[in-house]
Order: structure tokens, then C-alpha cells, then sequence
């Protein structure tokens, strides 16, 4: 089956940490393209602890707006997973920016999750293609290079929608090889070349002395 760039379900969470093994669910939101068809849900989670100021100056949800409108982060975090296998069994391509965190959160939340559908990841697709290219890789950056619409940066409904539009763009219009892959190659592909990224990297910062053990190879999620 070769990546449908019209069939999606575009993933994005908004947490408590940067770090996938600490971090919990503060929204998560899920878009589902299939067709003309577009169906965006968003979930407000109660992550039941504290939420950072830093976390909070990011996505805009305070400790106190959690709880008091958030539903129970079991719930959301039950939902999310269960949107995902059905996606995949509905035979969607996952789209997740930067899938490593995401997806690693989820596997570490649950204890369980694995990925057993297709994912595309844009960000690692625009790093990897486009290597060479200077500035940042932020979703922001990478919607300019793109000329996609943004909206809210960090409102998680926003972060999915511009990420589900720049993978249309890079398999229709900037990266055509990418839709001759069926999903299978597709992930080798990106996991592959995430390997070879990142060993890269973790030399040119051994060469200059620096610590590279925070490197991880790993994708789609973090091992």
C-alpha cells in the first residue's frame, strides 16, 4: 500500500515536560483527512500534576484551566491510543511532527504502545531531504519554508493541521519519489536515514569534544 497523502491522521500532544518519559498529556489533538473529509477533535486533559510555567508559556494551559476543564488524562490518553489503531485499521498513514517525542510519550504512558500502522514524520523528512538547508526545523520555520499556513503555533489542533499540510506538499509537490514508496518502504526509509542522521551528528559532536549521549538513533520511537 503506497502513502495516500489524501488519507491521514494527523497527531499532535502539547505536555507537561520536553522529556517523553516524564512528560503527560495536556491536549492532544487529532485530525483525521480522509478525503474531503476533515474531522479535528481536540481533548483538554487534567494531567494531574503541576504544570510548568515553561510548559504553560508554550501552550497556553495553565495548572488551573487543566483542572478545571480537563477531562480525566486516563480518558484522554485511552481515546488518543484508541483513535490511532483505528486510523491504521482504516488503512490512514499516521502523521506525527517529530513522532519520536510523541509517540515515545504514548509508550511510555502506557506501558504498551507500539507502532503498528504507517507513520510519517515531516519533520524528519525535511531533514533528511533537505539537509543542507540552514535555519531552524521548528513546525514554524518549516511552514514558511513550505508556505503553509500555520495559525496558533503550539495550539496542538494548529501544530496537527499544518503538519498533515506539509506532508501533502512534500510527497505532492517537493519530494515526489517519496509517494513511489509503498508504506513499508516508507518507514524504512525514514528510520533508516534517522540512523544515519543522527550517527552523523553524534560524531561531528564527539570531534568537537562535546557530549552526544542525549543523541538517540531511534525513530519512530525512542528506545
Amino acid at each position: 500500500m503506497k502513502f495516500d497523502a489524501s488519507r491521514m491522521l494527523s497527531f499532535d500532544l502539547e505536555t507537561t515536560s520536553v522529556n517523553p518519559q516524564e512528560a503527560r498529556i495536556v491536549t492532544s489533538a487529532l485530525v483525521r483527512i480522509d478525503g474531503r473529509e476533515v474531522d479535528a477533535r481536540e481533548m483538554l486533559a487534567d494531567p494531574g500534576v503541576p504544570i510548568p510555567d515553561a510548559a504553560a508559556s508554550v501552550h497556553g494551559i495553565t495548572t488551573e484551566k487543566a483542572q478545571a476543564e480537563g477531562r480525566p488524562h486516563a480518558e484522554v490518553l485511552q481515546e488518543t491510543v484508541d483513535s490511532i489503531r483505528q486510523a491504521w485499521d482504516d488503512g490512514l498513514t499516521l502523521i506525527v511532527y517529530n513522532a519520536a517525542y510523541d509517540l515515545s510519550v504514548l509508550r511510555a504512558l502506557t506501558g504498551d504502545f507500539t507502532v503498528d500502522g504507517p507513520v510519517y514524520d515531516p519533520f524528519l523528512i525535511d531533514r533528511v531531504k533537505d539537509k543542507f538547508r540552514k535555519g531552524k526545523r521548528t513546525l514554524t520555520a518549516v511552514c514558511d519554508h513550505y508556505g503553509v499556513e500555520l495559525g496558533n503555533a503550539h495550539e496542538a489542533t494548529a501544530d496537527a493541521l499544518a503538519s498533515a499540510r506539509v506532508a501533502w506538499k512534500q510527497v505532492r509537490q517537493v519530494f515526489p519519489d517519496l509517494a513511489q514508496m509503498d508504506t513499508d518502504e516508507l518507514m524504512e526509509f525514514q528510520a533508516v536515514s534517522w540512523y544515519e542522521d543522527r550517527t552523523a551528528f553524534k560524531k561531528y559532536l564527539e570531534g568537537q569534544g562535546k557530549d552526544a549521549s542525549g543523541v538517540s538513533t531511534a525513530w519512530p520511537m525512542i528506545s
